[in-house]
């Protein structure tokens, strides 16, 4: 991957690229089976003591004291993510090699690196990329590589007209409705240790971030494509899935998860629809034979 590095104001966050921090996570059944209780589902998909894909993200997450929190609920800004001074920040999208099963029970090592810091000005003002490689691995054999894009953005101009989501496909071959609600939204950040505001405090999210409802997470969406992915090819691994968020997607609105084969490769093409038909994530999945 090229490196590219911009400055924001007088900052330079070349000093970033190849930072490295370890950290460790108990693999915890409780947290696993919280998620299954979460989502609704009778058991663990696959039940076989292993974490299903998308399910890693439970893990890793730092919980700090709240006098280390920021205005919108995230830990304060530095420490290994460069201290990128734009106000709103979010996950972008990412992209995931799965190796090997994660086990449940033991204690886990995730690797993390600033893999690369990019600018990029349009429509929207100045954005910030930051991207992360995460190296998850128990025993010294890697079960997952992922890579994290992390945006960092201007707040929007009072009045400033929003952009016009694209459509979804019309070429679904599976499609799950999804009914979410605060109760799903609370869970998931308690479970994720996720203290982002704009998924509980409707306050903030109206008047701070400009949102109409609070927002579903985009990890949330992501594993919500990951389960589609796997119910979608029972007998094949994932090896692979890669995923993007195109527009949010609000609480108490009912969307839909969907995915159709891919015309050349043997893979999935996966998104998420939102209840006025708009693209609001995309995926693609790819299996071991």
């Amino acid at each position: 991957m090229s490196q590219e590095v911009h400055k924001v104001g007088d900052d330079d966050y070349a000093d970033a690229i190849g930072r490295t921090q370890t950290t460790h996570a108990v693999i915890a059944a409780d947290r696993v089976e919280a998620l299954a209780a979460t989502l609704d589902l009778e058991s663990v998909p696959g039940d076989t003591g292993t974490v299903p894909p998308g399910w890693h993200w439970l893990f890793f997450n730092p919980f700090v004291r709240r006098s280390h929190l920021g205005p919108d609920g995230h830990p304060k800004r530095g420490g290994f993510l460069p201290d990128v001074k734009l106000p709103r920040r979010m996950w972008a999208g990412g992209r995931l090699v799965y190796h090997a099963p994660l086990p449940v029970g033991p204690t886990v090592a995730r690797t993390s690196e600033i893999a690369n810091v990019a600018v990029k000005n349009g429509s929207a003002g100045t954005l910030v990329f930051v991207t992360v490689r995460h190296t998850i691995a128990h025993d010294g054999a890697v079960c997952i590589e992922e890579e994290q894009d992390i945006v960092y953005r201007d707040a929007p101009a009072p009045g400033a007209a929003k952009s016009r989501p694209a459509p979804a496909p019309e070429s679904a071959e599976w499609s799950e409705p999804v009914q979410p609600d605060p109760v799903l939204l609370f869970r998931y950040s308690a479970l994720t240790s996720n203290g982002h505001r704009i998924h509980y405090d409707q306050r903030y999210v109206r008047e701070e971030e400009g949102y109409p409802d609070l927002v579903v997470h985009g990890p949330l969406i992501a594993t919500l494509l990951h389960g589609l992915a796997t119910r979608s090819r029972p007998q094949q691994p994932l090896s692979r899935f890669e995923f993007r968020a195109m527009a949010p997607l609000f609480v108490d609105r009912g969307f839909h998860v969907e995915a159709a084969r891919q015309e050349n490769g043997d893979g999935l093409s996966l998104w998420a629809k939102g209840p006025d038909g708009e693209l609001t994530m995309r995926a693609e999945a790819a299996f071991r034979p």
